[in-house]
Parts: structure tokens; C-alpha cells; sequence
């Protein structure tokens, strides 16, 4: 008996290595509150940040924009989503009183969770949200984004752009590159915000992993 477990106890080693390694790439549909009444707001944010007069609120994905939550649990950030009007950011409600929100969230595991269709309009960064897709990572400064994390928005990233031809692939923190190019829609040139999420190392690590598709990260 002990001389059967000897042998066996390598293979199911070896199986479990291989089940970990090939595990198949998955999205969680976790859908937050999308009613008439966020699409009404979608609509009057195109028109009025954007200068799109849109009869949808949809958008036609051409980037996408990684970001961080600086909430330490996914519980929490889709708690902070998921209502339809934004409280308690001065800073964001004097433009509109739609909430903040993304298309995807990846908790720390890796675990990707869908929160809006891929091209439903979602307000996650000034002047490119008529055409970015948001992921949104948890962690931030106190709890840097781990490996399973950059994996996971490496294959979301590939996905994607086979679904939508994604042209670029930035950070939150590079947003502000866009500003007087051909692609920067924001009536208001003073309406900007401060952000460094997700950083130029975690960037940098996820470009190294899709290299080979050429997303530019600028205009």
C-alpha cells in the first residue's frame, strides 16, 4: 500500500500543478443597478462633458483604462457602484450626479466580475469615458495589486480586443496625456482630477504581457 502512494503521490502532484495552470478564463456576471434612470444620466453626461448627443447610452470601445479602487474589499467597491447617483465627491457631483462606476472589477484573487456590458456608457475617467472600457482593481497604495490581478487584466485585455479591436491600453494616472488630441472630450478644460492609479510598475507589467497586440498608450 505504502509503495502504490509512493507512486501515486507524484502524479496527483502533477495533475493539480496542471489543473491550476490551465484553468479557463472566466467573467462572473455581478451586474450593477442599470435602470432608466442611470440611462437618462448617461445620456445628459455625453451631451454635456462629451458633446455626443447619443439616443443610447452606449459606446463604441476603442481603450481601455486599468484602474485601482483604493477600497479594500470588492464587497465595498460594489457597494460604491452600484447606487445610481454619486454622494458625497464635490469634486465629481459639480459636473453630474451619475455615479462613478466600471465595465469590470478584479478582486485580488484574480477573480474577474462583470459589472456592465462592454459597451454600456460608464463614468470612470474625464474625457475618454465615451470610448474606454474601465477595469477596476481592488487595492491601492497600502495594498499594491498582485500577480493574479495582472494576469487576470492581461487575459480581460486580450478578450476584449478580440471582441472590440482595442486600440489602447492605459492607466488611470495617463489619462491626462489625452488632453488636446483628436480624442479628449471634455467640455470643461478645467475639470480634471489627480489620480495615480494603477502606477507606472503595474503598467509597465502588463504591457511586458501584451506586447505582442501593439496597443499604443498615447495619441
Amino acid at each position: 500500500m505504502n509503495q502504490r502512494l509512493a507512486i501515486l503521490t507524484p502524479l496527483i502532484f502533477i495533475l493539480c500543478l496542471f489543473s491550476v495552470s490551465a484553468q479557463t478564463f472566466r467573467i462572473f456576471e455581478k451586474p450593477i443597478i442599470y435602470n432608466e434612470e442611470r440611462e437618462k444620466l448617461s445620456l445628459e453626461y455625453l451631451e454635456k462633458r462629451h458633446g455626443l448627443s447619443r439616443e443610447k447610452a452606449e459606446i463604441d470601445p476603442k481603450m481601455v483604462v486599468v484602474h485601482w479602487t483604493a477600497v479594500p474589499t470588492l464587497e465595498t467597491t460594489f457597494d460604491v457602484f452600484n447606487p445610481v447617483h454619486l454622494g458625497g465627491r464635490p469634486e465629481l457631483t459639480s459636473a453630474s450626479n451619475l455615479n462613478v462606476s466600471a465595465h469590470f472589477l478584479v478582486d485580488r484573487d484574480g477573480t474577474i466580475f462583470r459589472l456592465l456590458p462592454d459597451t454600456a456608457f460608464a463614468r470612470h475617467t474625464i474625457g475618454l469615458n465615451y470610448m474606454a472600457i474601465g477595469i477596476e482593481n481592488i487595492g491601492g497604495p497600502e495594498a499594491p495589486l498582485t500577480k493574479a490581478q495582472l494576469k487576470a487584466n492581461a487575459e480581460l485585455i486580450r478578450y476584449l480586443h478580440k471582441k472590440h479591436n482595442i486600440e489602447y491600453v492605459i492607466g488611470h494616472h495617463e489619462y491626462y496625456d489625452f488632453q488636446g488630441s483628436e480624442l479628449w472630450k471634455e467640455t470643461d478644460p478645467d475639470y480634471l482630477t489627480s489620480k495615480q492609479d494603477p502606477g507606472d510598475r503595474f503598467m509597465k507589467r502588463l504591457r511586458k504581457k501584451l506586447s505582442d497586440l501593439n496597443f499604443k498608450s498615447n495619441p
